[in-house]
């Protein structure tokens, strides 16, 4: 029974890309960086199947090292750094034109928002999702009011107490405002819950994104040929539902993993697509300028990464990949114009898949991979 096990590495970045200067990220470099500053970080699985070249080929190198998957490297072509264009582009649906953002939302624009939810909102700027709650956190517990911000992506979101604000009315409230965000072209809406005491206060894992509905993409084309296509992590948020047979929310890295160890322990009925976002890297360590923590989470990533081989037969296709970088060592707290790795364990030996002009190739493969046509996606199979 065919399988392919799509793995998004939220942030995972190899070296900028060309454009990457338009972006204001020339010279970032997620992983090089890491390897550079934190003393004794090594990814021995990873490396061995070849993470190593991927990071050659992003520089430009050719690599001349044994590996045991093949290897590559993706280039994005849409015009933007955010979660849901890099993994629309995976899914075989590059943006044309970038979604907006904002500093700030216009004064005509806010008072839209809190006449469709009925609420009035603390904030209303750019900044840090930790930050935001110290500086507006203890206002929010005082007053009762939601607390909106926004960042360098196209994104609204807005953080609540979960004792001031119940999870099920945050949701409810960013609910409200997705046909906005949809007339802005605005990529998601963040529900931010968190918890605590002014001074002490952390967000929870009942984090909830509301995404513009995509257009077609493999998901949907797999689903119609009769491919089970299951999401874990935020992948059913970024998609919006859309394409997507069963969805499993997780609430860590960790438990990301086990929910593949679980899923690739059952016996199929019918030929399945799982793809995974794994959000630590990106949120915990990326954003908030974490090396140390980063690079912990990555050495995890490639202990686990060392259980997983053994467990895929040739009916599996494999493919390790990320949507953007998130360089822990670089300026500001926002993501970087960066190139991916590409990782595929296929039939037959491992080669040098090369430098992808698109990551919209990853879903071409798998349209090949499962016989089904492309019907207009983007991407060329490798």
């Amino acid at each position: 029974m065919k399988q392919a096990l799509l793995i998004a590495l939220d942030s995972v970045g190899i070296g900028h890309a060309p454009d990457a200067a338009a972006f204001g990220d020339k010279g970032a470099n997620t992983l090089g960086h890491l390897r550079e500053t934190i003393p004794g970080f090594a990814l021995p699985h990873l490396d061995a199947a070849g993470l190593i070249a991927c990071e050659q080929l992003g520089a430009g190198e050719e690599p001349d090292i044994p590996t045991t998957l093949s290897f590559g490297c993706l280039t994005e072509v849409s015009p933007g750094k955010d979660t849901v264009t890099g993994h629309w582009e995976l899914a075989g649906a590059p943006l044309e034109r970038p979604f907006a953002t904002f500093e700030r939302f216009p004064d005509s624009l806010l008072a839209e928002m809190e006449a469709l939810t009925g609420e009035s909102f603390l904030g209303n700027y750019a900044r840090s999702g930790t930050v935001i709650l110290e500086e507006l956190g203890g206002e929010h517990v005082r007053t009762g009011r939601p607390i909106l911000y926004t960042s360098a992506d196209s994104v609204i979101q807005i953080a609540a107490h979960e004792a001031i604000i119940p999870v099920r009315r945050l949701y409810e409230i960013c609910e409200a405002l997705r046909p906005l965000a949809d007339r802005e072209r605005i990529g998601r809406i963040i529900a931010r819950p968190f918890v605590g005491e002014p001074g002490a206060f952390h967000r929870t894992a009942n984090r909830h994104d509301f995404a513009m509905r995509p257009p077609v993409t493999i998901l949907n084309q797999l689903a119609s040929a009769g491919v089970e296509t299951i999401g874990v992590g935020k992948i059913g948020d970024i998609f919006s539902g859309s394409g997507i047979s069963r969805s499993i929310p997780t609430q860590s890295n960790a438990d990301g993993c086990a929910v593949l160890d679980r899923l690739l322990a059952e016996s199929p009925t019918q030929p399945r697509f799982i793809f995974t976002n794994l959000v630590d890297f990106d949120s915990l360590y990326g954003h908030r300028r974490d090396p140390a923590g980063y690079a912990g989470a990555m050495q995890e990533f490639d202990d686990w990464f060392g259980t997983l081989l053994p467990c895929l037969n040739e009916d599996t296709l494999l493919i390790i990949t990320a949507d953007h970088g998130n360089d822990p060592t670089w300026t500001g707290t926002d993501h970087t114009r960066e190139r991916v790795p590409l990782l595929v364990k296929e039939p037959g030996a491992a080669r040098n898949l090369g430098v992808r002009s698109s990551f919209a190739d990853v879903a071409a493969t798998l349209a090949e991979w499962f016989g089904v046509a492309k019907d207009g996606l983007a991407g060329s199979p490798f």
